[in-house]
């Protein structure tokens, strides 16, 4: 596969619909809570977000996962237990955004 040649234009769609996957209070912190390869059931990630609802953290897991970015691992036992992870593609984002966290980090370190 080679590489995208992107227009102006191209590019800053592309940027836009990265950024809209990513839209939302919550679906950065839960990122951040599963980068490294961490796997987490949801009663887990609820602890370790304080103020966030059942039904939003659902949501946006349901979100995260049918854009591809979050795995929902399904152990079949009892009682079932349910882990969410990043995929592949989701830990991939971590660069991205470290480099995004560093961008603004010099800016703060400006003023």
């Amino acid at each position: 596969m080679g590489k995208v040649e992107y227009t102006a234009a191209s590019a800053a769609d592309g940027v836009e619909q990265a950024f809209k996957m990513l839209e939302g209070r919550w679906k950065l912190v839960i990122l951040f809570h599963l980068f490294g390869g961490k796997l987490a059931r949801f009663s887990e990630l609820e602890r370790a977000i304080p103020g966030i609802s059942q039904k939003m953290l659902i949501q946006q897991l349901r979100q995260m996962e049918g854009d591809g970015i979050v795995r929902r691992i399904v152990h079949h036992q009892v009682p079932p237990k349910v882990e969410y992870g990043l995929t592949d593609w989701g830990q991939a984002l971590c660069p991205a955004l470290d480099a995004l966290l560093t961008w603004a980090g010099q800016r703060a370190g400006a003023r």
